[in-house]
């Protein structure tokens, strides 16, 4: 992978960062998360380490998850960096404070994807329905093929429909959307994560993996 100003950047607009050393068997599931307005409140175009604040609930879902020895996988799209709002720099220290705030209640990720590419950015950066932006699946799909991953038995929590989207196109069955309603999407079955109830529903599913 190549490293530009000494982050993990696999192309100009593309963060991969394996974090920790945590091994996982070949084959195996893992959750994906989208980060800002699932893992921590969403806060607009998020460059301000401060501000930032974890939704209530979410830490015991990414612990599940590390109980059970599935790969916790953060994929988001970051388009204020396209759009010249702030850098990767800004990125990293958000990040980084995301990252903090889970580990303070022993949760931790495992990888971190991030796409910067968009339509409405400048240079190297403005590229329309680029494959690794939500909902196109090359986020999963490259998590997938960095750790070995069964995609199909995988979960994500988003709080869009495109993370729903990106989810089913790279071949998973299930998915949790934020304050969202139940459906189907294709082949992915959409679950509501609204209450305490639904809340007991994904972790139910995590354990079961």
């Amino acid at each position: 992978m190549a490293e530009s100003e000494g982050f993990p950047l696999a192309r100009p607009g593309l963060w991969v960062e394996r974090v920790g050393d945590r091994s996982f068997p070949a084959g195996w599931p893992a959750l994906f998360l989208d980060r800002d307005g699932t893992i921590n409140l969403d806060t607009g175009y998020p460059d301000d380490p401060a501000a930032m604040a974890l939704r209530d609930g979410i830490a015991p879902v990414i612990a599940a998850a590390n109980e059970r020895g599935i790969p916790v996988v953060v994929v988001t799209n970051q388009s204020g960096i396209a759009r010249g709002y702030f850098g990767w720099d800004a990125f990293a220290r958000v990040n980084g404070r995301v990252l903090d705030l889970l580990a303070e209640q022993n949760a931790f990720v495992d990888m971190v994807l991030a796409c910067a590419y968009h339509e409405a950015g400048t240079g190297l950066l403005a590229m329309a329905d680029h494959p690794m932006r939500k909902p196109n699946p090359g986020m999963l799909l490259e998590a997938g093929r960095q750790l070995g991953l069964d995609l199909k038995r995988s979960l994500i929590v988003g709080d869009k429909l495109a993370d729903m989207e990106a989810g089913q196109r790279a071949g998973l069955a299930r998915g949790w959307l934020v304050d969202g309603e139940g459906s189907m999407m294709g082949g992915l079955s959409v679950l509501p994560l609204r209450d305490a109830t639904d809340l007991g529903g994904l972790l139910t599913a995590i354990r079961s993996l």
